[in-house]
């Protein structure tokens, strides 16, 4: 097999993303949903929306304190992890308040054998893409979309429920990490930085397409967040800068997936990219109201005290191996990763408007 250019394999370097963890449950009432009735979620992808399918492991961290540690402004709430990669709620959690649910449906992992909640179900893994990362041994979306197809032919999910049902597609980055299996990408060559981008695209639209015509009735589909502006990468230059190099490969990789779905009926595009933007790169006098909610914008809240440390790591003896932000509302992002549950808070109120008019539209059949 040739060498991976120098360039491809600084590209993939550079957009490296961290393992899969995630946080804790919550069960206030629901925000007013759209005009349509969407009584049924089903979530498919990886860490951004990944609400407990990875196991109770000392290999997955997101089971663990600090993981799930928010507290609420009176200090009652006990944290408690819940497999989510965050210090509560996640991307699909607040999701699932617009269509009308409490929270995202649960875990496919966590479910009864041979049922399916009313809300719906997650199937997303973190560490996920759509090619196999063979350190993080987690499904693809394919295999997560085949294990929906299943539930679906044996009546386990009945085409009532479809009838009402929202689906959440979210691929962060996992397959432009250096551990990807780019041996099974269905590439000829790696000489060509965009094929590569353009093949994990294809897939993620082949499996929307997969989900419409398996009748769900609207699919929503993340864009590629600004990954250069992760601690991951910003962390080289003291948690001051993007790394302009990833985000230029998130900009392709966007480009790409408005190519393929932006024309695509009941399907819509979430703009992750801006609404991050806005949030934590913006020039100077720029930016989404948001964007002032935050004083740490690119540093983490929860950061490791050594270089190949990681937030939640302990010593044999117990002791802490990192360290951890007094207010996380003040920090876009919880670890190296993913964000808190206020930067994603602060996400959902730049996406809602136009979501709300998409899922108030008629379904195209």
């Amino acid at each position: 097999m040739k060498l991976m250019p120098t360039v491809f394999c600084l590209l993939l370097v550079v957009l490296a993303l961290g393992g899969a963890r995630v946080e804790a449950r919550g069960t206030p009432s629901a925000d007013q949903g759209s005009k349509n009735q969407w009584s049924s979620m089903f979530v498919f992808g990886d860490g951004f929306v990944d609400n407990g399918n990875l196991p109770k492991t000392d290999t997955w961290r997101q089971w663990s304190y600090p993981y799930g540690s928010y507290l609420n402004s009176r200090g009652s709430a006990t944290p408690v992890p819940t497999g989510r990669l965050s210090n509560y709620w996640i991307q699909s959690d607040f999701i699932a308040r617009i269509l009308g649910l409490n929270e995202a449906p649960p875990s496919h992992r966590l479910t009864p054998h041979l049922s399916c909640d009313p809300s719906g179900m997650t199937f997303a893994f973190g560490g996920a893409g759509v090619y196999e990362v063979p350190d993080k041994k987690v499904p693809t979306l394919a295999t997560q979309v085949n294990a929906f197809t299943r539930l679906l032919n044996t009546g386990v999910i009945s085409k009532q429920q479809l009838q009402s049902s929202v689906a959440l597609v979210s691929i962060s980055g996992s397959d432009y990490m250096t551990g990807a299996n780019v041996d099974n990408a269905f590439l000829s060559s790696f000489d060509d930085t965009d094929s590569y981008i353009g093949n994990v695209t294809t897939e993620i639209a082949k499996n929307v397409g997969k989900l419409q015509r398996l009748g769900v009735r609207k699919v929503l589909v993340n864009n590629m967040h600004p990954i250069g502006c992760t601690p991951l990468r910003t962390s080289a230059n003291n948690y001051t800068t993007c790394d302009l190099l990833a985000n230029y490969a998130a900009t392709v990789h966007n480009n790409n997936i408005e190519h393929l779905m932006g024309n695509k009926n009941n399907a819509h595009i979430l703009d992750l990219y801006t609404a991050f933007t806005d949030i934590v790169n913006h020039a100077p006098g720029e930016g989404s109201e948001q964007s002032n909610n935050f004083k740490r914008k690119l540093t983490p809240c929860c950061e490791a005290s050594t270089e190949l440390g990681y937030c939640g790591q302990v010593s044999p003896s117990g002791k802490r191996l990192y360290d951890l932000c007094k207010n996380p509302e003040k920090n876009f992002y919880w670890d190296e990763t993913y964000p808190t549950t206020a930067g994603w808070e602060a996400v959902t109120e730049a996406l809602e408007e136009p979501l709300r008019e998409f899922l108030d539209r008629d379904y195209v059949p």
